[in-house]
């Protein structure tokens, strides 16, 4: 009996020691900080504990990693290599507010950018985001797509680099946010409004400004209306997302997208880029004919692979690196 309550005992500590084992946890010297010191606001609950899980739908040939079920929003520091420029980037996985894609539009991005002495600031943010309708693009209440919890974790961890950026080694007009599809609409979010408090103040980093000095939105997603909100809301297809108010102190924006990544994924980004042109905002698009949806930073033999140069490009003419 006491061998059987034994052998029990150990196959649940394996079992457990699995699962903490299947929680993404950054590289060797980098550390997940939580960016909420008490009380997370509009915490919504989720299906279970975190996970990290392995996604077998290769890109360039590799696998991917995904979380899912955060509740406890992290952001993961990375320093600058080489000449630090004093630029930092807040960095938003995609995964349709459901998962992260946390390698492939997360680290892989900050090795890119540390890489080219800008300070990378990954930020872990709360999916899945209910109860978010994807088939309209819309909170169950509304027509407006507002990811309120992830959009409040934005707005913090921007707020937070410029609290640290002594420490950090940042210039603190030198803060920008990238984004990868579902991350692609932080972007756009936090560019459209910044100042508009959601949530309550917890301390002095919440006194300073969330204003993203630059933008960077890769594939962006849930920045046009498609045909639900036509059909059900009467909001013509393809028009801005009416959450969405950009203005000319909206940040200079760059907009990268594959034109064989389907019609509506085509549309967000020349949506998005009219939207900033109307309202005077200095943008730049670029449209590859291959590519697909998702594609990170990982190269193949397709051009669009290279868009990394042109961002690096961009940030000198803007006068984000001299």
């Amino acid at each position: 009996m006491k061998v059987c309550v034994l052998g029990l005992c150990l196959l649940t500590a394996c079992a457990y020691v699995h699962a903490q084992a299947k929680v993404w946890q950054p590289s060797a010297g980098h550390t997940q900080v939580p960016i909420w010191p008490g009380k997370i606001p509009d915490l919504e609950p989720v299906p279970g504990p975190e996970y990290l899980a392995v996604k077998h739908y290769p890109v360039a040939g590799r696998p991917w990693l995904k979380v899912g079920n955060v509740s406890r929003p992290t952001m993961t520091v990375y320093s600058a290599k080489g000449t630090n420029t004093g630029a930092a980037v807040v960095v938003f996985p995609g995964g349709g507010f459901g998962i992260l894609a946390i390698d492939l539009e997360g680290t892989e991005a900050c090795r890119w950018l540390t890489s080219n002495g800008i300070t990378c600031v990954l930020l872990k943010y709360r999916v899945p985001s209910a109860p978010y309708d994807w088939h309209c693009d819309c909170y169950r209440h509304g027509t407006s797509a507002v990811s309120v919890p992830a959009l409040e974790d934005a707005q913090r961890t921007i707020r937070l680099v410029r609290d640290h950026a002594k420490e950090w080694q940042v210039n603190p007009h030198k803060v920008g946010v990238l984004g990868f599809s579902a991350g692609g609409y932080l972007v756009a979010e936090t560019s459209a409004d910044f100042n508009h408090q959601y949530y309550k103040p917890v301390d002095k980093a919440d006194d300073l400004s969330d204003r993203p000095d630059f933008a960077i939105a890769v594939y962006p997603g849930h920045v046009a209306t498609q045909e639900y909100a036509a059909s059900h809301y009467g909001i013509p297809v393809g028009s801005l997302n009416p959450h969405l108010h950009f203005t000319k102190q909206t940040p200079p924006t760059f907009i990268l997208q594959a034109e064989n990544a389907k019609m509506d994924k085509v549309r967000q980004s020349l949506v998005y880029y009219t939207a900033l042109a109307k309202v005077g905002v200095p943008a730049e698009l670029h449209i590859y004919a291959e590519g697909g949806h998702a594609f990170g930073l990982r190269p193949t033999h397709l051009p669009i692979t290279h868009w990394p140069k042109l961002v690096d490009t961009w940030l000198h003419t803007i006068g984000v690196v001299e």
